[in-house]
C-alpha cells in the first residue's frame, strides 16, 4: 500500500472519528439551518396586484383601498390575487424625530396601519415598498439602508405581509451585503413577510437569493411591449433551475390590461409567467379592467400550473428560428406544453415527445388551456398546432394506459 494512500484512509478515519464524536456525551446533532430566511411562506407563486405598472408615484389611499374592493368584486381575490402591494412614493421625504418612515399626509392621510387593517378586513393581504439605498428609486422617500431594523419592526408594526425591496442609490454596497440584512430584521420581528428581492439580476440573484428571499428579481423593468416582454422572459429562463417551493424567480410584474400589446400577446405573456412560476402581479389598473384582460387574468386552468404543488419552472426545450416549444413537469405526472409564434406569420409548431420530457410511445390525453377543450385524438409521440403570430397554444398532457 502507497504512503499516499495510508496517508488518505487516516485522515479519513480522524474526521469519522471526529464526527462520531460530535458534541460528546449525550448532546443531540443539531440540523444544519439551510436559510437565514425561514419564514414559511411561498410554497407556491404569490399572486396580487402592485400599484407600479399603471400608477408609477400617482398613488393614494383611495386606490389602495378601491383596488382592494376591485379584487374582491370581480372575483380575482378568489383566485388567488390576495396581495394588495403599494409600490414607491407612498412616504414622506424626510423621517420623524424618532427616525421612523412616515407615511404622506396628502395622499395616505389615515396611515399605513389603518390601511392595512382594510385591507385584511377584506380577506387579503398588503404590501410595501422600500429600498436598500440612501434613498427609493423615485427619489421621494427616504430608503432603509442603515435604519434595516427600525423600517422591519415598523412594517410589522402595521400589519405588512410582503415587502418589495428595491436596488437604487446602494452606495456601491454590494446587495449580497445589503439585502441580508433586511432578512434578518423581517426575522427578528416575529411577523412572516413575504421577502422580494427587486436587484434587478445585477449580481445574479437566483444563485444566492433562497437563502434571502422569496423571489427575487430575474432581470430589468418590464415594459408594456412585446419585444420588452419577451426579452424579459428569455432572460428570466436561464434562472429556470433555481426556482423552487420557498423562493422564485421574478421577471417583473405583469403588464395585461395596460394597453401596450394585442390580446394575443398578453395570452403569451400571462402563459410564459404562469409556465415560469413567476409572480403573478397584476399591474393594470384592477378598478376599471375590461372583460379581455379579466378573461386572461381569470383563466383558472392557467393559473392552476402556475401554483402546481410541484413547483417546478418550465423551460424552452426546442427553438427553431421564431417557433418555441416551452415545456416543464406537472405534479401527477403531468406535463404542461407551451408553443409560441414570435415570428409575423400563422405557423405549425411541432411538440415531440423526447424534448418535453414524456417517454416514446407515451399516449396522452391533452388538454387546451386557452379554449378549455379536451384534443379527442390520444397521440403518442408528438403533437402539432396552429399558432398565431405572436400568439400560443398551452397544454397540460396527462399520459394514460
Amino acid at each position: 500500500m502507497s504512503g499516499r494512500i495510508l496517508m488518505r484512509m487516516l485522515m479519513m478515519l480522524i474526521m469519522l472519528t471526529a464526527a462520531a464524536a460530535g458534541g460528546g456525551g449525550d448532546r443531540k446533532m443539531l440540523p444544519e439551518r439551510r436559510n437565514l430566511l425561514a419564514n414559511g411562506l411561498a410554497d407556491t407563486p404569490p399572486m396580487g396586484w402592485n400599484s407600479w405598472n399603471h400608477f408609477s408615484c400617482n398613488i393614494n389611499e383611495t386606490v389602495i383601498r378601491e383596488t382592494a374592493d376591485a379584487l374582491v368584486s370581480t372575483g380575482l381575490a378568489k383566485l388567488g390575487y390576495k396581495y394588495v402591494n403599494i409600490d414607491d412614493c407612498w412616504a414622506e421625504k424626510t423621517r420623524d424625530q424618532k427616525g421612523n418612515l412616515v407615511a404622506r399626509k396628502s395622499t395616505f392621510p389615515s396611515g399605513i396601519k389603518v390601511l392595512a387593517d382594510y385591507v385584511h378586513n377584506k380577506g387579503l393581504k398588503l404590501g410595501i415598498y422600500a429600498d436598500s439605498g440612501t434613498m427609493t428609486c423615485s427619489k421621494t422617500m427616504p430608503g432603509s439602508l442603515g435604519h434595516e431594523e427600525q423600517d422591519a419592526q415598523t412594517f410589522a408594526s402595521w400589519g405588512i405581509d410582503y415587502l418589495k425591496y428595491d436596488n437604487c442609490n446602494n452606495e456601491g454596497i454590494k446587495p449580497t451585503v445589503r439585502y441580508p440584512i433586511m432578512t434578518r430584521a423581517l426575522m427578528n420581528t416575529g411577523r412572516p413577510i413575504f421577502f422580494s428581492l427587486c436587484e434587478w439580476g445585477d449580481l445574479h440573484p437566483a444563485l444566492w437569493g433562497s437563502k434571502v428571499g422569496n423571489s427575487w428579481r430575474t432581470t430589468n423593468d418590464i415594459s408594456d411591449t412585446w419585444s420588452s416582454m419577451m426579452y424579459i422572459a428569455d432572460m428570466n429562463e436561464y434562472y429556470a433551475d433555481y426556482a423552487r417551493p420557498g423562493g422564485w424567480n421574478d421577471p417583473d410584474m405583469l403588464e395585461v390590461g395596460n394597453g401596450g400589446m394585442t390580446k394575443d400577446e398578453y395570452e403569451v405573456h400571462f402563459s410564459i409567467w404562469a409556465i415560469s412560476k413567476a409572480p403573478l402581479l397584476i399591474g393594470c389598473d384592477v378598478k376599471s379592467i375590461t372583460k379581455e384582460t379579466l378573461h386572461i387574468l381569470g383563466n383558472e386552468e392557467v393559473i392552476a400550473v402556475n401554483q402546481d404543488r410541484l413547483g417546478v419552472q418550465a423551460k424552452k426545450v426546442r427553438m427553431e428560428g421564431d417557433l418555441e416549444v416551452w415545456a416543464g413537469p406537472l405534479s401527477d405526472y403531468r406535463t404542461v406544453v407551451l408553443l409560441v409564434n414570435r415570428g409575423p406569420v400563422s405557423a405549425e409548431i411541432t411538440a415531440h415527445w423526447d424534448d418535453i420530457g414524456l417517454p416514446p410511445k407515451t399516449a396522452v390525453v391533452i388538454r387546451d388551456l386557452w379554449d378549455h377543450m379536451e384534443w379527442k385524438q390520444r397521440p403518442t409521440d408528438s403533437m402539432t398546432a396552429m399558432v398565431a403570430s405572436h400568439g400560443c397554444k398551452m397544454f397540460v398532457l396527462k399520459p394514460v394506459s
